[in-house]
C-alpha cells in the first residue's frame, strides 16, 4: 500500500511541492509562536488528503493554471485549524504519535493560532476569486462547525442510532473531503454532472475513512495509529462499532456498554472489545467503509482516464485496507 500512496502523490509531484511551499509562505507571521505552533501541526506527519483531492479533482479535468495551489492549502489550513480546535475540545495530549499542540503550549495560544490559520484560509479564498467556491467552503465551515457540536452533544449519549453516527460524521469529516473535490471540479469549470459526481467521490471516500478510524479505536494500537486503542470510549462517544454492538449484543451486553459510554474512561474497554469481537461489529463497520469506497469509485466513472482518475481510484482502495 506504500508504493500506491507513493504513486498518488507522483501524479501530482510537482503541484504538490508547490502546494508545501505556499504553505509556508502563507504561516508566516509578524507573532513568532502563531508560525511556531502552525508549522508544528502542519509538518507533523498528516497525510494531507484533502489538497490532494483539490489536485486530483482539477487536474483530472485538464485544469491548466495554478490556482489549484492556492486552493489546496487554503483547504489544509481549513483543516489543521480544526484540528487544533478539536485537541483542545477532547483535552487531547497526542495526535499522530506526537504531543499536540494544546499539550505543548497550552491551550489559549492552540486556539488562537487555529483562528489565524482560518482567517489565513479565507483571505485565500479571496485570491481564488471564484465566489462559487467561497460559498461551498464558507457554507463546508458552517457544517463541519455542526458536526463537531453534534459529536460533542453525543458524547455520553447511549442512545444514537447508525443514522445519528453517519449525520455526525458527515459533518465532522466528510464535509471537508467533499468541498476539497468539489470546489476543485467548480474551479476546472467542470459541467454540471462531473461537479456532482467529485462532489460525491469527496462525501463518500471521507465516509470511509472515519468509519476506518473508528474501526480502529477497537483494532488498532497506539505505534502506528498515534493514539491508544479505545481512545474514544474512554471521551464516551458512540461510534459505528458500538453502535452495532448493543444493536446485535445480548440484553447484558447492550447494557455493559451502554453503561461504558454513559461513564467513559476505559474500565471495562476488555469487556468491550470482546463484546465488539463477538458481535461482529468490527466485520460490520468496514462492509460499510467498503460501501462507501466503492460509492466514490463509481463518482468517477464520468471523468475521462488520466493518471489522476487512476490516483483518485487507489485513494478509495488505500481508505479501508489501511492499518492507520
Amino acid at each position: 500500500m506504500q508504493s500506491n500512496a507513493a504513486s498518488i502523490h507522483a501524479s501530482v509531484a510537482e503541484d504538490f511541492a508547490a502546494v508545501n511551499r505556499t504553505i509556508l509562505n502563507q504561516l508566516a507571521s509578524r507573532i513568532p509562536l502563531v508560525e511556531t505552533i502552525g508549522q508544528y501541526i502542519i509538518e507533523s506527519g498528516g497525510k494531507r488528503l484533502r489538497p490532494l483531492l483539490v489536485l486530483l479533482a482539477a487536474r483530472a479535468l485538464d485544469y491548466r493554471g495554478d490556482k489549484h495551489v492556492t486552493l489546496a492549502t487554503l483547504i489544509e489550513f481549513m483543516h489543521t485549524s480544526t484540528l487544533l480546535h478539536d485537541d483542545v475540545v477532547d483535552e487531547s495530549n497526542r495526535r499522530r504519535g506526537k504531543p499536540t499542540a494544546n499539550d505543548t503550549w497550552g491551550n489559549a495560544p492552540s486556539v488562537l493560532v487555529g483562528d489565524f490559520l482560518y482567517s489565513r484560509s479565507f483571505q485565500m479564498m479571496v485570491e481564488v476569486g471564484s465566489m462559487r467556491i467561497m460559498q461551498v467552503l464558507s457554507s463546508a465551515t458552517c457544517v463541519i462547525a455542526e458536526g463537531e457540536v453534534q459529536q460533542l452533544t453525543n458524547i455520553g449519549n447511549a442512545d444514537i442510532e447508525e443514522s445519528d453516527y453517519f449525520d455526525t460524521i458527515q459533518g465532522k469529516t466528510a464535509m471537508l473531503f467533499e468541498a476539497a473535490s468539489h470546489s476543485g471540479a467548480i474551479l476546472a469549470e467542470a459541467d454540471s454532472e462531473q461537479e456532482r459526481a467529485l462532489k460525491l467521490y469527496g462525501r463518500y471516500l471521507g465516509l470511509a475513512f472515519q468509519l476506518i478510524d473508528d474501526l480502529l479505536d477497537y483494532q488498532g494500537d497506539a505505534e502506528t495509529m498515534g493514539k491508544n486503542v479505545g481512545d474514544d470510549l474512554a471521551e464516551g462517544k458512540p461510534t459505528l462499532p458500538l453502535i452495532h454492538a448493543m444493536r446485535h449484543g445480548s440484553p447484558e451486553q447492550a447494557a455493559l456498554i451502554r453503561q461504558a459510554i454513559t461513564d467513559g474512561g476505559l474500565a471495562r474497554l476488555d469487556d468491550v472489545l470482546a463484546i465488539v469481537r463477538d458481535t461482529g461489529a468490527l466485520e460490520y463497520t468496514r462492509r460499510r467503509a467498503e460501501e462507501m469506497a466503492e460509492k466514490a469509485r463509481q463518482q468517477l466513472e464520468l471523468l475521462p482516464p488520466s493518471p489522476y482518475r487512476e490516483s483518485m481510484e487507489t485513494l478509495t482502495r488505500i481508505a479501508v485496507e489501511r492499518d492507520v
